[in-house]
């Protein structure tokens, strides 16, 4: 299934009900009063975070949702039933903008955390609420108000604990595909990955964590080129960014040049996002002798002037995942927060 993080929807909360003009009439009764009743509210809109869901495929295919209008109000003092709410659900991590002006109205983070985005039309008034002493006979009603209505933009941004980060080819795929079950296309072309895949990798009983892929950036991804700058902002909730170095690149380029244009872009696209732990993976190790491996990791160090974690390993053997999943899940339990990171916006 095709991924996708952005729709664009309208949506219309319930018009109030009109209120009712009538006057009793029974045998026997000569003067009876008004007894013309309210109407209903109108339905409500609210939108509704569901574990279950993964995209915001649906709405590509419904972009128009309004809720229940409330019915007019009845004689006998009958009040017009309300409009029953509408609730929308979208995926945990669904940001919710105004479309027209670009405001954040709502960011839903949390399983079944429910927001109200459109409030329902205020019902109309019958005019057994006018009688008075002096107006024994009033003909006067109101009319049901309309409900809010407006253009939404649905944002989602991936709850992940570790983000991988790194050039097209560097192993990213392969990495998450060696510690957990997601099964990401590779291949040996750049851009495989056209979306993001999300991994649970798990250490031990209760001991698990979510890993985020996304496409590879290349020079120039902040003003649009590649694919990578359009997902990036699935990185902003992450705790720790894993930048994956490919130590033996099929086209002779020089690693390190590679993984300073990966800090360029960040630092362009968003200096929050680049000042995020990072920790250095150096990846495909056996494709390098073993006598030739000590030395090109020292080197990529010296030149990178690194003095963060750094990992070595050859993702698609396994060799030394197992020892990096480790010392992920102990640096997340280690900096557990209670509030989800990075819920200040830079995907502008």
């Amino acid at each position: 299934m095709k991924f996708v993080d952005e729709a664009t929807i309208y949506i219309q909360a319930g018009k109030g009900g009109d209120g009712c003009l009538s006057f009793r009439r029974e045998k026997f009764v000569p003067f009876g009063g008004p007894n013309g009743g309210d109407g209903g509210d109108g339905g409500s809109i609210f939108f509704q975070a569901d574990p279950d869901l993964n995209t915001l495929i649906d709405f590509r295919y419904t972009r128009i949702f309004k809720a229940q209008n409330g019915q007019p109000g009845m004689g006998s003092d009958c009040t017009g039933r309300g409009g029953e709410d509408l609730i929308i659900k979208v995926p945990v991590g669904t940001m919710i903008y105004d479309a027209d002006t670009n405001e954040l109205i709502g960011d839903l983070n949390k399983p079944a955390e429910q927001l109200k985005i459109a409030q329902g039309g205020f019902h109309g008034l019958g005019n057994a609420r006018f009688k008075s002493s002096t107006n024994r006979a009033p003909r006067q009603t109101t009319k049901g108000k309309p409900g809010d209505e407006c253009n939404i933009r649905l944002e989602l941004k991936l709850l992940a604990d570790v983000g991988l980060l790194g050039m097209p080819n560097a192993g990213k795929s392969t990495f998450i595909r060696s510690v957990s079950a997601a099964r990401p296309k590779v291949a040996d072309y750049p851009f495989t990955t056209l979306y993001p895949n999300l991994g649970v990798v798990s250490v031990g009983m209760n001991r698990s964590f979510v890993v985020a892929d996304i496409p590879g950036l290349i020079e120039g991804a902040a003003e649009g080129a590649g694919l990578g700058v359009r997902f990036l902002k699935h990185l902003v909730r992450t705790r720790i960014l894993l930048h994956i170095i490919d130590v033996a690149p099929l086209d002779e380029s020089d690693p390190v040049v590679a993984a300073k244009k990966i800090v360029k872009e960040l630092q362009k696209y968003s200096p929050e996002l680049a000042a995020k732990e990072r920790w250095l993976v150096l990846n495909k190790l056996d494709l390098l002798p073993e006598e030739m491996r000590e030395a090109r990791c020292a080197d990529i160090l010296k030149r990178l002037k690194w003095q963060g974690p750094v990992y070595e390993i050859a993702a698609i053997s396994g060799e030394g995942t197992q020892a990096l999943c480790y010392a992920m899940m102990d640096y997340l339990e280690k900096t557990k927060m209670d509030v989800i990171p990075g819920d200040r916006d830079v995907s502008e």
